[in-house]
């Protein structure tokens, strides 16, 4: 379109050219608009913006100088994030040589040196990986699923249809995930940071959770670890031409004329990668890089306007990509939700720190113990070095004196001849003062090795070990001990795991169909694009608190020790239940009795649990009323009236119900009153009062209801209560009976014995009447033979 200006003092007018895209057809209408100065602009056609599509790639339209402005404007900002972390790159590349992948040929200080590094750093890295590997990624999926707000049959089953759905994708549809969270982690212990990628394929039109290294994701120098504060992100995305074409084809990229990257010399930390792990580049010519900007832009012709149509000058978020060789721009896309008013940026990336540093990357092992690792490597090459010198000594010889085969080893237990000419064999031989291996060198390796290990919390927790009958206290504590560190980082990938979940399940939401129906091994299944409308929450199965096997069957135990010491107040079955999924032991069902109240289920089912002493709970959705008469006619039966405590648990489960029933009923008067106006919505007093006095009336229903069953056989619940009082009377008389009886024994005892004690009483007199009579006799034929001697 040329647009004509024409000013009275001008000597001619002044065309301005638009770009040819931007052209009207010929033939379109011409409308002259005057100005306040007495000049004139001409028009050639109306001015109508073309509608472009909301997920259209802006780069087909924007006019070439801008998005010439656009590329250089955003390269520059690129070099400077390169050039702020230059220094990171130095020091992530060199930590890489500590790892010991691969064995360096030395020949300082002498051929042959040792040359192999202390495991130290490997190690904490591997078994970091190992554990957290088992923990966020079980064989069952990483997914579980929680209920937001109140719990109704439908949102329990929208909760498990979403889990399972998202098990299924992670453990099978996604073959890439399960291996790649498996490096993640390796590098994440490594250098302290990775990096998860959540997008919809644009081939595909399938979720994708890719593996970014930090090699490969620039943050800002003033930006942040937790991504959505950082005002750039920059993905530097390593592509086969043959698959950049693909994308040209579907329309996500812009067509332009590529010319693979030579080279990737400029990759720091690659190059050391490949250098560890003995890899070299292949020379392949048909790879090139696109520079992916997740960043704020004021584009022009597509500028943020207010309601009056006046723009604003407000950035919006878009991802504009950028061919790394040709500096060109090859797609710019809207980055917020298309029915968005405030226009909030979507997040793609997801930060996976070990622990939380200074700076936007995190810090991982080799900034924690790479210093201890270099000082017990040299440790223990010197050390090394020392033993072998001492056992293969060296020195110097005369010059004049000639050893026979010189130049084959001496073999142990070996003589050869040597000709000194006359002088003595000591004179000339003189060996160098190699020493054995120093054992204060060793110590100060041991130590280091140790501060490590402390530092890294990789040694091996002792909890229990020929303590079984230690304190709960003491056990709690050796635990907290010696898992601080790693407890802390298990938590931190729990968070990093939970956002992924999050955009994961908001992608599912977007590009999944109506209905998906998915076979799993033994049955069919289907998903809901709206089971993912965020009434689910979808979170790790791993228990952020524990990072371990051995802790979580400690834990369990010792629950279990305690909820036996008082079992009355405690549920048994939890407590068991608990330690078997410790153990990982698969149907626990089939050992102990199922309890779960976390499922809705039919009356009568609910009338069978109760006998037999499982927790009874009411949902929202039930038939409230089919409920409540079922349990009043099982209240009425021989069976539950002679058992109290079975008909006092469905006594309160029908008063749950009848709460359940009052706050729909009152939800439902309040929706059909009022809609859902804010300002039109009751107090939370008000609700609680409308919703007692719904109680009340349920209440009324439930005691008619009683009473047409009961008839003439009077109220169930005073039949309860007059059977407990008579059964606390029949307990008391048995308990008087028991005592009287006790006492009449008590006193039959005791007048036993004190039949016992006259007996012996009488016994011991007519004893020691006997005895005195014995004395008398005696005594008086002592007197008579005394008589007739005289």
């Amino acid at each position: 379109m040329a647009i004509h200006k024409y000013h009275p003092e001008d000597e001619e007018e002044i065309d301005i050219e638009m770009p040819e895209a931007n052209k009207r057809p010929e033939g379109e209408d011409i409308e002259v608009i005057l100005e306040d100065d007495g000049g004139a602009t001409v028009e050639l056609g109306e001015e109508e913006d073309e509608e472009v599509p909301f997920d259209a790639n802006l780069a087909e339209v924007v006019d070439p100088s801008e998005m010439g402005y656009i590329s250089s404007e955003l390269l520059a900002l690129f070099d400077a994030d390169k050039a702020s972390r230059g220094e990171w790159e130095k020091q992530y590349s060199k930590g890489l040589e500590l790892l010991g992948f691969s064995y360096e040929e030395r020949t300082r200080p002498f051929k042959g040196a040792c040359g192999t590094s202390h495991p130290m750093l490997t190690e904490a890295i591997i078994q970091f990986q190992a554990q957290a590997f088992k923990e966020l990624m079980p064989a069952e999926g990483p997914v579980k699923t929680q209920v937001l707000g109140k719990e109704t049959r439908e949102k329990l089953a929208k909760a498990e249809r979403v889990k399972e759905f998202m098990n299924y994708e992670l453990t099978c549809e996604m073959v890439e995930y399960t291996p790649e969270f498996d490096q993640l982690l390796f590098f994440t212990g490594y250098g302290g940071s990775a990096f998860k990628k959540v997008y919809v394929d644009p081939q595909t039109d399938k979720m994708v959770s890719k593996l970014v290294l930090p090699d490969d994701l620039f943050i800002p120098y003033n930006g942040s670890s937790v991504m959505s504060k950082c005002p750039r992100i920059t993905h530097r995305i390593p592509m086969d031409v043959n698959e950049f074409r693909k994308l040209v084809a579907v329309g996500f990229y812009r067509d332009i004329d590529v010319r693979p990257s030579s080279s990737n010399a400029a990759d720091v930390i690659q190059d050391s990668i490949n250098k560890v792990t003995g890899i070299s580049p292949s020379g392949d010519p048909e790879e090139l890089f696109l520079l992916e900007f997740n960043v704020e832009w004021d584009l022009r012709g597509f500028e943020d306007k207010d309601e009056d149509g006046e723009e604003t000058g407000i950035k919006l978020p878009y991802v504009i990509t950028i061919e790394e060789y040709s500096n060109q721009v090859v797609g710019i896309r809207r980055n917020w939700k298309k029915d968005s008013e405030v226009k909030q940026r979507k997040e793609w990336f997801v930060h996976y720190p070990l622990i939380e540093g200074p700076g936007a990357y995190g810090l991982g092992f080799v900034h924690l113990i790479g210093g201890l690792t270099k000082t017990a490597t040299s440790a223990m090459r010197q050390l090394i070095d020392s033993g072998t010198l001492a056992n293969l000594p060296a020195g110097f010889k005369a010059k004049g004196a000639r050893i026979a085969n010189d130049d084959v080893p001496l073999q142990p237990g070996e003589w050869r001849d040597i000709d000194v000419g006359g002088a003595e064999l000591q004179s000339s031989m003189l060996p160098l003062p190699y020493k054995e291996p120093s054992q204060t060198l060793f110590t100060l390796m041991g130590f280091c090795v140790e501060a490590g290990k402390r530092l890294a919390s990789i040694a091996d927790m002792q909890v229990g070990d020929g303590n079984q009958n230690a304190a709960v206290g003491t056990t709690i504590a050796l635990l907290e001990k010696g898992a601080t560190i790693m407890s802390a980082i298990h938590k931190r990938m729990h968070y990093a795991q939970k956002l992924e979940f999050k955009l994961l399940a908001a992608g599912f939401g977007e590009c999944l169909p109506e209905e998906y129906p998915y076979d799993v091994p033994g049955a069919s299944r289907k998903i809901k694009r709206s089971d993912f409308d965020g009434s689910v929450d979808v979170q790790p199965v791993a228990d952020p608190n524990i990072f371990s096997s051995s802790q979580r069957i400690t834990l369990a135990q010792t629950q279990l020790q305690i909820a036996q010491s008082a079992p009355q107040m405690h549920n048994m079955y939890e407590a068991y239940r608990r330690v078997y999924e410790a153990l990982g032991t698969k149907h626990i069902d089939a050992i102990l009795t199922p309890q779960n109240p976390d499922m809705p289920k039919d009356p009568a089912s609910e009338n069978s649990d109760v006998l037999d002493g499982v927790a009874l709970k009411a949902f929202a959705g039930q038939q409230h009323d089919a409920h409540i008469m079922g349990h009043l006619i099982q209240g009425m039966s021989p069976i539950l009236q002679s058992n109290p405590l079975a008909a006092v648990e469905l006594q309160k489960h029908i008063l749950e119900h009848v709460k359940t029933k009052a706050e729909e009923d009152t939800e439902a008067e309040i929706f059909k009153s009022y809609g859902t106006d804010p300002e039109r919505l009751v107090s939370d007093l008000q609700r609680e009062a409308m919703i007692a006095l719904k109680v009340v009336e349920n209440l009324k229903e439930v005691k008619k209801v009683q009473e047409e069953l009961m008839g003439d056989q009077g109220d169930p619940l005073v039949k309860l209560k007059e059977q407990e009082l008579k059964q606390n009377a029949q307990r008391d008389q048995q308990k008087t009976q028991v005592e009287t009886q006790r006492l009449q024994l008590d006193q039959s005892d005791k007048a036993k014995q004190d039949q016992i004690d006259l007996q012996k009483i009488q016994s011991n007199e007519k004893i020691a009447n006997e005895r005195l009579m014995a004395n008398m006799q005696k005594q008086g034929a002592q007197n008579g033979n005394q008589i007739r001697q005289r």
